[in-house]
């Protein structure tokens, strides 16, 4: 019988993410404005590229962010700027240790060289439970909902697609891992703050007895 495999996103669905602390902490460390920063490093497009693995390594990006930028940034300060915008999701995050006795369990996250490098630092929660399982879209050379990536990580864990599952606070992103024969879960947010955990684990028990 084929493995099961459970493909988790970080941002909003292990971590709550709040970019509108990560800008202004970024800017202190960085001696760059907000608006700078959004408009040369985030709308100039060198976060997404970033994303899709066009700098292979934290020095690269990191020296392209000097260069863009005009000020030089650590490691240590992107980690405490990346850090200040995320929030453990402890329902989330016990649905995940659950599912490492149901089947393997993996990161899949649209992030940076920086962000893998880092996860140890960011996520002290949750990288020990996933150990090497850390696939971020800069190793696999496209961002969900491309269905490259999908195709690529499932490749990693040799699993065929029925036998693989997404949770994602994106409904785009799991609607590219339906197309490609994969299960998905949308993970949400209610405007109360709260989050779809009890959803989240009726679907992860869906899934394992659909895989049986």
């Amino acid at each position: 019988m084929a493995q099961r495999v459970f493909f988790f996103d970080c941002d909003k669905t292990l971590y709550d993410y709040d970019f509108r602390k990560r800008l202004p902490a970024l800017a202190r460390l960085s001696g760059v404005s907000q608006y700078r920063l959004a408009k040369e490093w985030w709308e100039g497009g060198y976060e997404s590229a970033a994303n899709i693995g066009e700098y292979s390594t934290s020095e690269e990006y990191l020296a392209t962010f000097a260069e863009v930028t005009g000020h030089a940034l650590t490691l240590d300060e992107w980690q405490e700027s990346r850090h200040a915008a995320m929030t453990p999701i402890p329902g989330a995050i016990a649905a995940l240790e659950r599912t490492l006795t149901l089947g393997t369990v993996s990161l899949l996250s649209n992030n940076p060289i920086p962000f893998k490098d880092s996860f140890p630092v960011l996520a002290p929660e949750v990288a020990p439970l996933l150990g090497q399982n850390d696939l971020v879209s800069a190793v696999l050379g496209a961002e969900k909902p491309e269905r490259r990536i999908y195709t690529r990580a499932l490749g990693r864990y040799g699993v065929p697609a029925d036998h693989a599952m997404l949770i994602d606070d994106s409904a785009a992103n799991c609607a590219g891992a339906r197309e490609v024969g994969m299960s998905a879960f949308h993970f949400t947010k209610a405007a109360d703050g709260s989050f779809d955990i009890d959803g989240l684990n009726h679907a992860i028990d869906e899934f394992v007895a659909a895989t049986a």
